[in-house]
């Protein structure tokens, strides 16, 4: 299972609305896009989006360069308001997990 993690700073004050479009859920279905999990975390200055998943960075990447997605163009419209400078991509470099035995 790849992770990957895509790690945005907010601007002053936006910490509501992105509460607010968070709400909403993905603007995709993350299963048909070949996700395994998808998790948005918010602080009050940062918004962290993970993807879980076989061969995340492929899934990730036919996502965003698919000018035909209306609607995850539309949620990155939303977003972009929102965001201070470029968002920054964090790659896995530590997991633990319960043994299940």
């Amino acid at each position: 299972m790849d992770r990957l993690a895509i790690v945005a700073r907010l601007k002053s004050g936006s910490e509501v609305r992105a509460a607010e479009l968070i709400a909403r859920g993905a603007p995709f279905d993350p299963e048909e896009r070949g996700f395994d999990r998808h998790v948005v975390f918010l602080s009050a200055t940062e918004v962290v989006f993970v993807f879980e998943g076989p061969e995340v960075d492929a899934h990730l990447d036919d996502l965003i360069e698919n000018p035909f997605r209306w609607m995850v163009s539309d949620a990155f419209e939303a977003w972009r308001p929102l965001i201070e400078d470029h968002p920054r991509i964090a790659r896995e470099r530590y997991f633990w997990e319960r043994s299940r035995e």
